[in-house]
């Protein structure tokens, strides 16, 4: 009973049953915008707990460790492009030109900032330094997406200075207003790590509802039959299995402690679904932006599944 209670993670249990109610659930738009809403809010609150938790002195020597950093930037902007070539090829066949496309243009993304930062925390790796790294992957994936897109894909336009904005408004104002607050408040916080915990968990928790939502609301599960669902499935894990050993492995190459071989892993191995969403309705028409987002959509629900799990593993080490 004790090894079955073991294996039962909680945290992934309240993942799946989201995304089983995003699934089901016939919400009308305007709870599902409002349950967006309220993930923008828990964002800026994760956030602000961080940089009121972190001192000034970790986040600038998150900054400082240029090898955590070009790792994540090299797994997210080169490895994982050329892995995305690769899977394309060999996707076509099973999946069909468009969701063949689709993940390749997953591979193109920039990192998730959010679940990447809650993860290493829940996996008590350096989140300063993941911060630091998902941060820096999505403001430059503002610029890096859009052109290896139209150089890979073929595909035009840019989602311009509203994502860069959006980054800053929604995760870096509110960690610098942490920051500033640290000082006076920051003891707290760290006295009441549950505070943080609970954010943690809470927040991917309902990005995984709302981000399914929405899709079940656009119709877009109606595109993908069984049979390509679980082609997609196992396309995507091997994806991320390949990533998670690269960048746990690459991590011990490079010299890196503990702590920013978690922070690399996390970071290294993920997509963003936040990015990926938006940027393909400004870079292709909305008929081919629906299909192509299947394979992030699908990517995104199993690295959640996947590095909560290992998260929590790491943690108990």
């Amino acid at each position: 009973m004790r090894r079955v209670r073991a294996w039962v993670d909680p945290f992934v249990v309240m993942i799946l049953v989201a995304l089983a109610l995003g699934l089901v659930l016939p919400l009308p738009d305007p709870v599902i915008g409002g349950v967006e809403r309220v993930g923008d809010v828990a964002i800026f609150l994760l956030f602000l707990v961080y940089g009121l938790r972190l001192s000034t002195r970790e986040v600038l020597g998150g900054l400082k460790n240029w090898r955590l950093q070009g790792g994540v930037f090299a797994s997210t902007y080169v490895l994982f492009p050329l892995l995305g070539l690769l899977i394309a090829a060999v996707a076509e066949p099973m999946l069909g030109a468009a969701l063949a496309t689709g993940m390749l243009y997953l591979t193109l993304l920039p990192s998730t900032v959010q679940s990447s930062v809650a993860f290493v925390s829940v996996a008590r790796g350096n989140v300063a330094g993941a911060i630091c790294a998902a941060t820096i992957s999505n403001v430059a994936g503002m610029v890096i997406t859009p052109l290896l897109v139209l150089w890979l894909m073929g595909a035009s336009g840019t989602q311009g200075m509203g994502g860069i904005q959006a980054v800053l408004l929604q995760l870096l104002l509110p960690f610098v207003v942490g920051q500033l607050l640290q000082p006076f408040l920051g003891n707290w916080v760290r006295a009441h790590s549950a505070i943080t915990k609970v954010l943690d968990r809470g927040t991917v928790v309902l990005l995984v509802f709302g981000a399914v939502l929405s899709a079940t609301a656009d119709g877009v599960w109606q595109q993908v039959s069984p049979l390509m669902l679980v082609a997609l499935l196992g396309l995507s894990g091997v994806l991320l299995a390949v990533m998670l050993v690269v960048t746990w492995y690459g991590g011990r190459g490079l010299g890196l402690d503990h702590g920013d071989r978690i922070a690399l892993l996390m970071c290294g191995s993920k997509k963003s679904l936040a990015t990926g969403l938006p940027m393909a309705l400004v870079l292709f028409t909305p008929a081919v932006a629906a299909t192509i987002a299947v394979p992030v959509i699908v990517f995104h629900q199993l690295q959640l599944v996947v590095c909560a799990a290992l998260a929590r593993r790491l943690a108990r080490d």
